[in-house]
């Protein structure tokens, strides 16, 4: 293929993973209450950590713009679509770069498209279930003095919840990424053992800068990050 069938084919994979993702948006667009439940579940205190700890728990949002509120329905479902969506992006992607790979190329990225999609809901759940919450609660409990209230406006709570959902699940595709290294002879199982001190340092610091609040929030997010390392291990090749 010359360079415009390959610029073609990349406008096409691009054209139907946007079209897959505004129309599983479409679905949250109708039905924004159910939507906008599931996303403030975090701030009532019937939510699941909350009630498995017995922690009194309720945060109130206020919406201080005209406009707010319908826009951002615009950006929740676009990302609630692109979340469920991202099954059928990751497979265009695959056919995309298929046609490029030998044969036993092919064996190796199609291991790591499979694993891709589990790691990533995997990763949205823990960023839902458990660090949310935990932010949540050290912010709305920290105050510099008893004379300032904690008013938490929609929007501050939405930036929020996107870092530590939607990145979280992004974080959670680092063994893809090493499954396909070491499948292709890149990474080696030697190499990421030595490296073992260095991925610990790396990701507290990856934590402490997504969830800037406590030691106890960078420890939960820190936890299955290096889990993750320990997983890359396994998965490279015992031969490596």
């Amino acid at each position: 293929m010359s360079f415009w069938d390959h610029l073609e084919a990349l406008r096409g994979t691009l054209f139907r993973s946007v079209v897959a993702v505004c129309l599983c948006s479409l679905v949250f667009l109708a039905f924004p209450r159910q939507l906008f439940y599931a996303v403030l579940w975090p701030t009532q205190p019937d939510f699941i950590l909350y009630s498995l700890l017995g922690l009194p728990f309720q945060m109130t949002l206020i919406n201080t713009e005209v406009s707010a509120q319908f826009f951002m329905h615009l950006k929740v479902s676009m990302l609630c679509g692109l979340v469920l969506a991202f099954p059928y992006v990751i497979y265009e992607i695959w056919k995309f770069v298929a046609p490029a790979l030998y044969e036993h190329e092919l064996r190796a990225v199609r291991k790591g498209f499979l694993l891709s999609s589990g790691l990533f809901y995997l990763g949205v759940a823990v960023g839902y279930f458990v660090v949310l919450p935990v932010c949540l609660m050290f912010f709305m409990n920290y105050t510099v003095s008893d004379a300032i209230a904690n008013t938490i406006t929609l929007g501050s709570y939405m930036s929020l919840f996107t870092s530590m959902v939607f990145l979280i699940g992004l974080l959670f595709e680092f063994p893809t990424i090493i499954l396909v290294l070491s499948s292709l002879g890149v990474v080696h199982r030697a190499q990421l053992r030595k490296l073992r001190r260095h991925a610990f340092i790396a990701v507290l610091i990856l934590s402490a800068l997504i969830t800037p609040s406590d030691p106890f929030s960078m420890f939960v997010l820190a936890v299955p990050l290096y889990g993750l390392y320990e997983l890359s291990i396994l998965l490279c090749k015992k031969d490596a």
